[in-house]
């Protein structure tokens, strides 16, 4: 299963940027998402960046990916 995840835009120059997520930073490509600026909620899948989202509608997302997944576990 492939899932697109809504992150925030920390960095961007000449089409590629740098994103946040809990701590972790990576690369991301912006072609496809000219109008995102840093500060900008992205929503991406396969290190591009699709979509640009307002903070609420991001916020959502993360929820209901969280729901979804249920609490995180060690292991078996």
């Amino acid at each position: 299963m492939c899932l697109a995840v809504p992150v925030k835009l920390v960095k961007a120059e000449e089409g590629r940027g740098v994103i946040e997520a809990e701590g972790v930073f990576r690369d991301v490509e912006l072609c496809l998402v000219p109008e995102a600026r840093v500060g900008d909620y992205v929503l991406v899948h396969a290190g591009y960046a699709i979509s640009v989202l307002t903070e609420e509608m991001a916020k959502k997302s993360l929820e209901a990916l969280s729901a979804a997944l249920g609490p995180a576990s060690d292991g078996p």
